[in-house]
């Protein structure tokens, strides 16, 4: 029931509504360095990470207007997918298609496999919830070669 209900919920609102609750200072932007949409790559990829109008700190960290990255790897995008309004409420979790940097990291170099990948960069608080409304990048897609 209560996956129905989340559903609806997503369903009738728009991402941005139902963000956590820690709120995103105006104009504040995260955004790819070093790769733009349709890029093509060799690897390891490098991805060095940039943010305006906030500061990076450490998962863990209260601190207003501070965030860590998260990189959405070969998935939809942020508040899409079977668990999108979950991610978007809780927070997002750890595993292959959602990489952490609660160290405070600003880059990361992959061993991606040939092929075509989707990335998108998201600011999580110091619980890695997106904030209010969510810092994230539109997708772009790069390939492999």
């Amino acid at each position: 029931m209560k996956s129905f209900a989340l559903a609806a919920l997503v369903a009738l609102a728009p991402v941005a509504a139902l963000a956590g609750d820690t709120p995103a200072p105006e104009g504040a932007a995260v955004y790819f360095v070093n790769l733009s949409d349709g890029d093509t790559v060799s690897t390891p990829v490098t991805i060095i990470f940039g943010l305006e109008g906030m500061g990076v700190a450490p998962a863990g960290t209260e601190n207003a207007k501070t965030g860590h990255h998260h990189l959405l790897l070969n998935r939809p995008p942020l508040g899409e997918g079977p668990d999108g309004a979950e991610e978007l409420l809780y927070g997002l979790p750890a595993d292959d298609n959602h990489i952490h940097f609660g160290g405070g990291q600003t880059q990361v170099t992959l061993d991606l496999p040939a092929g075509t990948h989707t990335m998108q960069l998201v600011l999580g608080d110091m619980n890695h919830v997106p904030h209010d409304p969510p810092i994230m990048t539109e997708v772009i897609t790069v390939t492999v070669e």
